[in-house]
């Protein structure tokens, strides 16, 4: 995966792990994930998304003109231990400008033209309503709530006859 129109995808890195780490550490990103994420707990979750032999894919996701860091988006196993799940955090920054939409359409693409997946899924708190409004843009559909993590959780999905082109 290299890229979308105004994004460039790039396989995480150890030298993303600061850049990353704002992620988990911003109160707004993690405001429906769980809340903040303390150092030796963000530093393992970095270890196993660097780690070649993780089935999961992450991308740091970088402003194609100035290479700025935007978030990260990922394909890996959902918790139904069955299904793929796109998951995706992006800086506040980049928030309202159409970054995620576009990001996670690229990802579904490459998911099914290139990883040959019939479906995706994903996850997301249904008190996060940008999200649950920006995976129906990409044409998601929501498939169930459960309960999860002390809240209610939105469950997406998308199968490969639904998917648009870039």
């Amino acid at each position: 995966m290299h890229g979308t129109n105004r994004c460039k995808l790039l396989k995480i890195q150890e030298t993303d792990y600061e850049e990353v780490k704002k992620l988990y550490t911003d109160e707004r990103v993690r405001q429906f994930l769980g809340g903040i994420v303390e150092e030796q707990i963000y530093r393992a979750k970095f270890t196993d998304m660097c780690d070649v032999n993780n089935k999961g894919l992450y991308w740091v996701i970088r402003q194609k003109d100035s290479d700025q860091f935007i978030g990260l988006v990922s394909l890996s196993l959902h918790h139904d231990g069955i299904s793929t799940e796109i998951s995706y955090q992006l800086l506040p920054g980049w928030w309202g400008c159409g970054y995620g939409t576009e990001v996670a359409q690229g990802i579904i693409n490459y998911a099914f033209k290139e990883l040959g997946l019939k479906r995706v899924v994903a996850e997301t708190q249904t008190a996060n309503k940008a999200s649950c409004q920006m995976l129906k843009k990409v044409g998601m559909s929501l498939e169930e709530t459960i309960e999860r993590f002390g809240a209610e959780q939105s469950i997406f999905s998308i199968m490969i006859a639904a998917a648009t082109e870039e």
